[in-house]
């Protein structure tokens, strides 16, 4: 019996040590390997990690398209998507992406004033025209006495929409009043038309209850309604220049090489391929 107890107090010593033996690796750095905190982290294949903070359409899609283009450069491109525009700049200032792309410089703008923060463009990709989209009403030509059109009702897409507005003729606007025009700046209006102003977000599902809705091209392109847009902003105008979208970093990280690869690559002529093949002339590259 004394035989048989110590013979399985042994196996279960050897046992025990087998079982420490293959305890998972810590995911911390090896001792005598630390690496700085800003140093990139390895990702599939040994590339560099690069993580950037995106909407979901276009932007995403986009940078999904060329991830193959980033990986030959030598990185790992790992898209993170945001419904929101406040918490992508919030991860890049505090590091936890190295760059952003969904909004254009005015946003960017006001939101460094407002929260204090310092993040800066390095490259503008693409611009999303507003366009004008049938709703109960299918042409414009035809436009009825007292049409129905609903629009953004924030400052900045609210005064593009009238702008498109006036450019179809469709109403009158102050001389010079620009990218600050108001519902309150329209000075002819033959139609009698009727403008709603709602959340940019909520103009694609409010569009059924108008004859027309001025719809932004990301809002387009995310409610599979850009196949029938009637027109849209000009590819040249004064937007188009102040609102192409833009991908964002941290000052003193323009020069990195991995925003330089990314750079590159949303500026291919394969990405401009995507680009226009895939949503048309509701997003417009301006490169």
């Amino acid at each position: 019996m004394k035989k048989l107890l110590a013979f399985i107090f042994a196996l279960v010593l050897v046992l025990g040590a087998a079982g420490c033996g293959n305890t998972p690796a810590s995911s911390g750095t090896a001792p005598g390997n630390s690496a700085s905190p800003s140093a990139p982290a390895p990702g599939d294949g040994g590339l560099t990690v690069l993580k950037v903070a995106a909407s979901p359409a276009p932007h995403a899609e986009i940078l999904n398209a060329v991830k193959d283009a980033m990986a030959a450069e030598g990185y790992d491109l790992q898209v993170t998507e945001y419904t929101d525009y406040i918490m992508p700049n919030n991860a890049v200032f505090n590091g936890e992406m190295d760059a952003n792309y969904f909004q254009h410089q005015p946003y960017l703008t006001d939101f460094n004033e407002k929260n204090k923060t310092d993040l800066v463009s390095v490259v503008s990709v693409h611009f999303e025209p507003l366009g004008i989209y049938p709703g109960k009403a299918k042409d414009l030509a035809s436009l009825a006495d007292g049409a129905t059109i609903v629009v953004p009702n924030d400052p900045t897409n609210e005064a593009r929409a009238l702008n498109l507005l006036a450019a179809q003729g469709i109403i009158t606007l102050k001389d010079g009043v620009g990218l600050a025009a108001t519902v309150k700046d329209i000075t002819e209006n033959p139609k009698n038309v009727k403008i709603t102003e709602v959340e940019a977000a909520q103009v694609p599902m409010a569009l059924p209850d108008y004859d027309f809705g001025v719809i932004n091209g990301n809002y387009a392109v995310g409610s599979e309604l850009s196949d029938t847009i009637l027109v849209s902003e000009d590819p040249n105008s004064e937007a188009a220049q102040t609102f192409a979208n833009i991908v964002a970093v941290k000052p003193g990280k323009e020069n990195d090489p991995a925003i330089q690869a990314l750079v590159k690559a949303l500026t291919s002529e394969d990405a401009r391929k995507f680009i226009t093949q895939k949503y048309g002339v509701a997003v417009v590259p301006v490169f």
